[in-house]
């Protein structure tokens, strides 16, 4: 074949070919593009998965398509927030529930009203906390209870601690050869994971962060002896201190951890990293059964341009069949409305009851009356918790002055 009749097979190929790459083209650009930001999108194991169940509603579409977008928790409200607060930001947002406060005074979500219905769908208790002033800001995107997840072939006799005495004791013996009892987060470059392990301390111990009139409590009796506990472990010897939550959950599913309590998508996430893992979860080990609930919502951007594209996402998500397999992939976590497990599911993975049994015992990690004023708040105890941890101060001081710090500077009383 001579050099000039090949140039000539090739551009009669690329003619042949012009059509049809033309029409790709044309179907891609006509597509309208929406971003999806979540945490979950960034977490190991179930990450991928979310991302291809997006894909699913992109496949169905000829005129919308949504891009994930993965940002890790500890960085997702700070990076939305501003920019949000510049006029942009995605469209759909995965929020944590501490944040869904905070943006929707600052009227950075979509009202959804006019366009998700109550009596379309089957929704679970906890929607009733995606709306604020009678307005339906979100729809949940994953509810997660807390519980003991623990290594049965690391805790004494491979059974879970029963009362907080047994604990520290099972912590305490795990704690050999590299390996340590317990993890939970106490420094402020996590902060809400930091709020939320309080949280399920000073719920456990019976304390709450305000009374039925929404008055902060944050010195009382219980909560004191919530922070107390706190500090108890953070002394114990027992727990990798300097570790971050991305690191100590490796260490779980890499046999180096006997316990933490945490919820039910780090409990799937580990299922998955390792299935050979003697699981095991049990209620947590506290005075009382209350844990906390992280709730996140699916929410939209006030300041989306595709409003519509983002509501029929939204719609696609709230479909029977998706919420099923959203569920599958979040694991002991449910969903916005209600979906049953199945028989075979509960069998294979006995910890999947505990997370659900623990639903009735759940409370919303926020101060109840103060939601919005929720991360101020958690700015002061979290800080007066420090001094506690770090320093040596006394619980009950520490909580004195930030009930005074919390009543001055936030409620203004």
């Amino acid at each position: 074949m001579t050099s000039n009749k090949r140039v000539s097979m090739i551009v009669a190929a690329g003619m042949a070919f012009a059509p049809l790459l033309g029409s790709t083209a044309a179907i891609a650009q006509s597509k309208e593009t929406i971003t999806f930001a979540g945490a979950t999108f960034a977490e190991a194991g179930r990450g991928e998965k979310l991302k291809a169940w997006v894909e699913k509603f992109n496949k169905s579409q000829d005129k919308i398509e949504v891009q994930p977008l993965a940002i890790p928790f500890s960085t997702l409200a700070n990076t939305v927030f501003t920019q949000m607060g510049g006029g942009g930001g995605p469209d759909l947002v995965r929020f944590d529930q501490i944040d869904f406060y905070a943006a929707v005074p600052a009227n950075r979500l979509l009202p959804l009203d006019d366009a998700i219905k109550d009596t379309d769908y089957n929704f679970t208790a906890p929607d009733k906390y995606l709306k604020v002033g009678g307005k339906r800001y979100g729809v949940a995107f994953e509810i997660s209870n807390y519980v003991l997840i623990y290594n049965k072939s690391l805790v004494p006799g491979g059974k879970p601690p029963a009362t907080f005495e047994e604990f520290l004791a099972s912590a305490k013996a795990a704690t050999v050869d590299g390996k340590f009892g317990f993890a939970f987060r106490a420094t402020m470059a996590e902060r809400a994971g930091f709020w939320q392990d309080v949280c399920n301390f000073v719920f456990g111990f019976g304390g709450r962060w305000s009374d039925d009139a929404g008055n902060p409590t944050v010195n009382s009796d219980k909560v004191v002896e919530g922070i107390a506990a706190y500090k108890k472990v953070y002394d114990l010897g027992a727990i990798p201190k300097g570790a971050d939550a991305a690191t100590y959950r490796r260490m779980f599913w890499e046999g180096k951890l006997a316990m933490e309590v945490d919820n039910g998508g780090v409990a799937a996430i580990f299922n998955q990293q390792a299935p050979d893992l003697p699981l095991a979860a049990a209620p947590s080990p506290f005075p009382t059964r209350a844990q906390g609930l992280i709730l996140a919502p699916l929410t939209i951007n006030a300041n989306t341009k595709h409003k519509d594209a983002a509501i029929a996402f939204m719609k696609w998500v709230l479909r029977p069949e998706n919420q099923r397999e959203l569920q599958d992939i979040i694991g002991a976590s449910s969903v916005a409305t209600i979906v049953e497990r199945s028989a075979d599911d509960i069998a294979k993975k006995p910890w999947l009851k505990v997370f659900d049994d623990q639903t009735p015992n759940a409370v919303p990690q926020l101060v109840i009356g103060l939601e919005t004023k929720t991360p101020d708040i958690q700015q002061i105890v979290l800080e007066q918790v420090l001094k506690v941890l770090q320093g040596g101060m006394d619980p009950k001081k520490a909580m004195d002055d930030a009930q005074r710090m919390v009543t001055a500077r936030v409620v203004k009383k």
